[in-house]
């Protein structure tokens, strides 16, 4: 048997000049760090391989901790001609590039990119979805074409049974750079110590079904055939080369090395999580808590919408839903910072295609996400701010999907409030309102979900507004604050006020709340 097992350097030498690879990839998660330091340090040495077409669901890089790993290895004019991702936010020297018009620009909804290398494994003719229609996806707007040299189309608005459809169009993998835990002399391979799956036996398959090649990237070798077969996640007539990873190009996420509660290797004692401090962000959180409904499945959103599993904690409420994460883990909590998206305590990991299965056909009941623009129609941009694009990740399936959303964000950027005696107080205002006439790009489109009757909140720390038949409309105002003094000059529109105005819940506003269960409880009637 002809071994399998190559340097890092001798995988880089495999790629040629304008193939596409695809990663698989989220954070640092289940990236093959070593392969890409070696095709990086290849290109500066001989200036080859040149041209190359890069791919990947989600974010991946290690900003903010730094700029050099992940997707930052191709931020080297010449070395990357076209990007189709979901978000590339994490490699902020590939996103300069994009900003500079270097480099051809997709980036895409995550689920769909998921889905659709599912589709080219089986030679499909693509997916056809709702998802993205009103957004900057829509080729009405932006066909998902972010840089200014972006011509190719990937996505068109078709009509299927006097219905609109995006179709976004396959294309074919030349190289697949999966990763894993050990593999076996014959390739086959187990992910027992990764955080999660993804979408590592849907790139395999696409690249070998497009006459191209797999490599994996792995921690150990085993010998052939001693591998229990339900643990090997891809099999060994998928891969053709297999690299063994130094320790530290082979983290299990952007920040540790290993922890065996985010594999299912133990389970850590949560009880020991402590509270949030109170300030107007736990205000938020404990107000968007208060939309669960009990034995509901949820989604929450990378950076403020992690706290709410941390307030659902300090409730006791948590055993009252299911967490997931749209990476594949469902139940326990998802990590925050650096060791997001891998999660405590995970009940199951699934591939990253079929969570988007479950997520795109109604499976969450809601989805508690983070806002950055906002405009009068609701719509909402978290996916470009000036010159830098990040994409738009999970946020445009979730939010299209989930049967009942939850925006939550501070009404400016910047601003200093206390929460005292029961009360907000805006010490001082912010640089930058987010509440803006139109937003710079929408990556959820207000239009699309009234038309659809999706209930929409935004909830903030000095008022609630929902997304009704007119518009944005408030709906609640912080105790302690004026209407025209406090949010509408936060504000660069006005609002539709209810006639029906209320004030948010004081306790939400006091050092001790203790009234989740019940509130959820009260949801289900």
């Amino acid at each position: 048997m002809k071994s399998k097992i190559i340097s890092a350097q001798r995988a880089a030498d495999l790629i040629k000049d304008g193939v596409t690879i695809a990663w698989t990839s989220s954070s640092l998660l289940g990236f093959a760090e070593e392969v890409a330091m070696a095709i990086e340090k290849r290109f500066l040495e001989t200036g080859s391989p040149r041209n190359l077409t890069v791919t990947h669901s989600t974010g991946c890089g290690d900003y903010p901790l730094g700029d050099t790993k992940g997707m930052n290895h191709f931020g080297h004019e010449g070395l990357v001609k076209r990007v189709i991702a979901g978000h590339i936010g994490q490699a902020p020297r590939l996103g300069r590039l994009v900003t500079e018009n270097k480099i051809e620009t997709h980036l895409l909804p995550q689920g769909v990119m998921t889905q659709l290398w599912r589709q080219m494994a089986g030679r499909k003719v693509g997916v056809i979805s709702k998802i993205g229609l009103g957004t900057y996806v829509d080729p009405r707007l932006q066909g998902a074409r972010i840089s200014e040299i972006t011509k190719e189309e990937l996505v068109k608005l078709i009509e299927f049974e006097g219905e609109e459809y995006l179709y976004y169009k396959p294309f074919p993998i030349d190289v697949a750079i999966i990763r894993g835990t050990t593999a076996d002399e014959k390739g086959n391979m187990t992910m027992t110590h990764e955080a999660l799956n993804l979408e590592a036996m849907s790139l395999a398959t696409a690249a070998k079904n497009n006459g191209g090649i797999v490599i994996a990237q792995v921690k150990y070798i085993a010998k052939a055939g001693t591998l229990n077969c339900r643990r090997v996640k891809v099999p060994g007539v998928l891969v053709d080369y297999i690299v063994v990873a130094k320790p530290e190009n082979h983290l299990q996420t952007a920040a540790t090395a290993y922890e065996p509660a985010l594999c299912g290797e133990t389970v850590a004692p949560l009880a020991a999580i402590p509270p949030l401090p109170l300030d107007e962000r736990k205000v938020i959180l404990r107000r968007a808590a208060m939309e669960m409904l009990p034995d509901s499945t949820l989604n929450l959103g990378i950076g403020m919408p992690e706290g709410v599993a941390n307030v659902a904690v300090e409730e006791g409420a948590l055993e009252m839903v299911t967490l997931t994460t749209e990476v594949g883990n469902f139940g326990g909590i998802p990590t925050s910072g650096s060791d997001f998206p891998a999660t405590w305590n995970a009940e199951c990991t699934a591939d990253h295609s079929f969570m988007f299965d479950f997520y795109d056909g109604g499976g969450l009941a809601t989805g508690i996400l983070g806002l950055a623009e906002v405009d009068a129609d609701g719509n909402i941009n978290v996916s470009k701010f000036g010159p830098r694009v990040v994409g738009p990740g999970g946020f445009i399936n979730i939010a299209t999907s989930a049967n009942r959303v939850v925006f939550i964000g501070t009404m400016t950027v910047g601003a200093k409030c206390a929460v005292q005696d029961g009360k907000l107080v805006v010490l001082q205002e912010g640089k930058k309102k987010k509440f803006v006439k139109k937003v710079e790009q929408i990556t959820f489109s207000g239009t699309y979900a009234r038309k659809v009757g999706k209930p929409i909140l935004y909830v903030t720390e000095r008022a609630v507004f929902s997304l009704e038949a007119d518009g944005l409309t408030l709906i609640e105002v912080a105790p302690g604050l004026d209407v025209e003094r406090d949010i509408i000059s936060a504000m660069e529109f006005r609002p539709r006020i209810s006639p029906a105005l209320k004030e948010m819940p004081r306790e939400l506003f006091m050092p001790h709340w203790g009234k989740l269960r019940e509130v959820m409880e009260n949801n289900a009637h």
